[in-house]
Order: structure tokens, then sequence, then C-alpha cells
């Protein structure tokens, strides 16, 4: 396995072991690798925001924790998974910028990594990893050989979950 699979901001995608992802500079936004180990299939999503707009079409469903990740769950039990054996790895939400009165702006990435946890139970996938918060970026690795997420950034090094 000498390719990684890119996953760009607001995107998301499933593959077959073996398989490694690959997603880069999350700040506010969160990574999402979901995992099958029965069926050793894997996903990665790339969140920027927690909600889908209501005021209009929107065409980039993966965009938002709401909608990309039951697309995720989707397209993975059409591959094959079952929901109760999926688990979840996630890593992002940090807090890049101070913003004064950051009531809003400032605060993106707890709102996101919030809707992430939200949805996730809703979908009743159970989270067994998550490295979120604090402020600094973070680019993560997923492997659907193994499940294993590797998270590596700048100010924390490299951590293995």
């Amino acid at each position: 396995m000498n390719q990684f699979i890119t996953v760009s901001i607001s995107d998301m995608k499933i593959a077959s072991s073996p398989a490694a992802f690959v997603t880069y500079a999350l700040g506010s936004c969160i990574g999402i690798c979901l995992y099958d180990p029965a069926a050793k299939v894997g996903g990665l999503g790339h969140i920027m925001l927690p909600h889908f707009p209501e005021d209009g079409p929107e065409p980039q469903v993966n965009r938002y924790a709401d909608t990309c990740l039951p697309a995720m769950v989707a397209q993975m039990e059409r591959n094959g998974c079952l929901r109760a054996r999926m688990t979840a790895k996630i890593a992002g939400g940090a807090k890049m910028f101070e913003v004064a009165d950051d009531v809003g702006f400032g605060n993106i990435g707890a709102r996101n990594i919030a809707a992430v946890k939200s949805v996730l139970q809703q979908l009743q996938v159970r989270i067994v990893a998550e490295d979120t918060g604090l402020n600094y970026g973070r680019t993560v690795y997923f492997y659907t050989e193994n499940g294993v997420m590797v998270v590596k950034s700048f100010a924390r090094g490299v951590k293995t979950y």
C-alpha cells in the first residue's frame, strides 16, 4: 500500500482494506474515521461546519456534520458494514484564533465537536478515540487494515489511536 486516499475539506471517502486515508490541516474542522472491523471497511470525512443551512440548497453535504455522517454510515452499510459493529475516531475541532466576544465565530471548533458527537450518538455509532479541542492543527491518517488513526501535529508530535 503505497498511496494514501486524500480526503479534502468538505469531503468523505469509504474504502475496503487495504486502504489508507489522509486529511490535512484540521483546525476547527473535524476528521471522522468510521470503521467496521469485521468487514475491514473504513471511511474518513472532513467536516467544516456543524449544521446544514436551513435557508437553501447547498451542494456540499459533506461540509456539515449533520449531513456528512449519515451519508458516511449509509455508504458503509452499502459496502457490507453493520452499524452495530461500526466505531468512530475523531480529531480536530481546535480553537485556532482568539476572537473578542467569540460567542459564535471563534468557537466553531467546539460547536463542530458537539455536533459530531451528537450525530454519532443519534446514529448509534460509538466513539472509541478522540483527539479534539485545544488550539493546534492536526493531520489525520487512517488505516482500514486495523482501524488505526494516527494524528500528527507540529505542536504535539504523533499520537496513535
